[in-house]
This record gives structure tokens, C-alpha cells and sequence, in this order.
């Protein structure tokens, strides 16, 4: 059997998002709009936050990457979407299947943490304001973020490589829109407990962490914000947290939702559902909730265009 497997599965066949014809059509043009949005509005956040020194802060470093691992994690699920919406044929190979399930665990782990460490970085700037710098040095920065990458590949390679060593049936349809876990796992004929345990033990483990970090910062802020005196103050506390905490209340909202609801006849429809908003609509939000009410990325975007514009009158 593993021979047999070995030799002739070498693609597999993406269900996708729904099997009626016609909405294929709208369901492109919607996620096209989609995926232009996410890309223009996390590789501008990026690119702002390098080429603007007013926004080489330690909030914007953070801010950087997690548009980076937006960008990255909505690019390794929606171009082979959007492909399978206008073309008839819905397989992915055996090693690109691989490769989008490493790159997308890499980076939605590492989103979880960078949005931990963004936490942390608001509570060291509420609470400790005169010791920010020197507690926010660079070199901490970096390591805040190098971590969760380095830990996240590793994760990734692990689960990856467990996955793909096994051995899968002949039936190769992923009830899926993309290479994800659980829909691989159920193909894999072989003994399944030791990749189940992995996965639910590192994500508990990546869930509770990251989210009890999250609880603890805040907690911290709130009581720093309570004794505050100022009004100002305690406004501009709100407003340094306000876009974090929608970020966060709205991915581990969709989190929850996904893995806390309860098994049920619909539940593959509402977990496709639930992955599609974690992986194509959050990408797209979260620059825009991070833009909207910012004057610092405003007055950015207001001197990168006066730059550009005296540019171009030159040439």
C-alpha cells in the first residue's frame, strides 16, 4: 500500500469554497477585490513603516511584521483560490501542497505571537513611559519578533514532514479550499495519533501562551489607566490600544469560533467558512483598522505623497 501510495499520489484535488457553478463567477470578483485590498494595504503598511522615520518606533516595527505575515499568509492561500474559481481542473501537486501548509502555519503562529508581543509593547509604553526606550531597545525588538519566527518554522517543518511522511489513501480530494491540517490528516491511511497529539498539543500551547500574555498586559494597562488622573491621558491610552484590541478580539474571536464550536453535521461548512475570514478578510482589515484613525500613519502617507508627487514634477 505505501508503495502504491507513494507512486501515484503525487496531487491532490481542492473541493474549494463552493461546489455550485454559478457563483463561481461572483466569488472571484469579490475575492479578487479582496486579495487587491489585503495586498495594496499590508505591502503599504510595510513598505511606509520602512521608508518613514518618524514611524521607526518599536509599535510600528511590530506593526510592520504583522502586516508582513498577513501579506504572507493571505498570499499562500489566495492565488491557487482565486485560480481554482475560473479553471476546471482543481488539483494542487503533492509538493506545493506541502509547501503552502509549512508557509501558512509559519506565519499564522507567528502572527499569534507578534500580536502578543504588541500587547506587551502597549503595556511597557503605558505603564513604564520613562523607561519605554531602554526597555524597547532595538535588539529586544528584534528578538521579540526573531523568536516566534524561529519557533513557528520549526512547528511547521514538524507538523509538515509528519504529515507527508505518512502514508495517504488512495483517495486524494481535501475537503478544503486550501492544504490545511486536519482535511490532510483525514486522507492519511496510516496511524494518525501521534500528528493529532502534535497539533493539539502545540496549539493549545500557542493559543493559551500568546492569549494569557495578551489578558496579563491588558489587565496591567486597565489598572495603570484607572489611576491615572488625566483625562487626556487616559484617552490617549484608549486610542494607543483601541486598534490592537479590535485586531485581537477579532482573530481569536474567529479562532474560537472555529475550534470551540460544536461538531454537528454543518460543521465543515462553518469551519470552511470561519478559515475563509481568517485568511482572506482579517489580512484585508487589519491594515485599514491600524490606518483609519491613525493621524502618525496618516501624516505618513500625507509626506510619502508630497515626496513622490515633487518627484515626478522633476522628471
Amino acid at each position: 500500500m505505501n508503495k502504491h501510495n507513494l507512486t501515484v499520489l503525487n496531487e491532490f484535488i481542492l473541493m474549494g469554497i463552493t461546489d455550485h457553478p454559478e457563483l463561481q463567477a461572483p466569488l472571484f470578483g469579490f475575492f479578487l477585490i479582496v486579495c487587491m485590498v489585503s495586498l495594496m494595504g499590508n505591502l503599504g503598511l510595510v513598505i511606509l513603516t520602512m521608508i518613514d522615520s518618524r514611524l521607526h518606533t518599536p509599535m510600528y516595527f511590530f506593526r510592520r511584521h504583522l502586516a508582513f505575515t498577513d501579506l504572507g499568509y493571505s498570499t499562500a492561500v489566495g492565488p491557487k483560490m482565486l485560480t481554482n474559481f475560473i479553471v476546471r481542473q482543481h488539483t494542487i501537486s503533492y509538493n506545493w501542497c506541502a509547501t503552502q501548509l509549512a508557509f501558512f502555519c509559519i506565519l499564522i503562529v507567528s502572527e499569534t505571537f507578534i500580536l502578543s508581543t504588541m500587547a506587551y509593547d502597549h503595556y511597557v509604553a503605558i505603564c513604564n513611559p520613562l523607561l519605554y526606550t531602554v526597555i524597547m531597545s532595538s535588539r529586544v525588538c528584534q528578538m521579540l519578533v526573531v523568536i516566534p519566527y524561529v519557533y513557528s518554522v520549526f512547528l511547521s517543518l514538524l507538523m509538515t514532514i509528519k504529515i507527508f511522511i505518512s502514508s495517504f489513501c488512495g483517495y486524494n480530494v481535501i475537503r478544503h479550499f486550501y492544504c490545511d491540517s486536519l482535511p490532510l490528516i483525514s486522507l492519511i491511511c496510516s496511524n494518525t495519533y501521534d500528528i493529532k497529539l502534535i497539533i493539539l498539543a502545540f496549539s493549545g500551547f500557542n493559543l493559551v501562551l500568546s492569549l494569557l500574555i495578551i489578558l496579563v498586559s491588558y489587565m496591567m494597562i486597565l489598572v495603570a489607566i484607572l489611576k491615572m488622573n488625566s483625562a487626556e491621558g487616559k484617552l490617549k491610552a484608549f486610542s494607543t490600544c483601541g486598534s490592537h484590541l479590535t485586531v485581537v478580539v477579532v482573530f481569536y474571536g474567529t479562532l474560537f469560533f472555529m475550534y470551540v464550536n460544536p461538531k454537528s453535521s454543518h460543521s465543515f461548512d462553518t469551519h470552511k467558512m470561519a478559515s475563509v475570514f481568517y485568511t482572506m478578510v482579517i489580512p484585508m482589515l487589519n491594515p485599514t483598522i491600524y490606518s483609519l484613525r491613525n493621524k502618525e500613519v496618516k501624516n505618513a502617507i500625507d509626506r510619502t505623497w508630497k515626496v513622490c508627487s515633487n518627484i515626478l514634477l522633476k522628471i
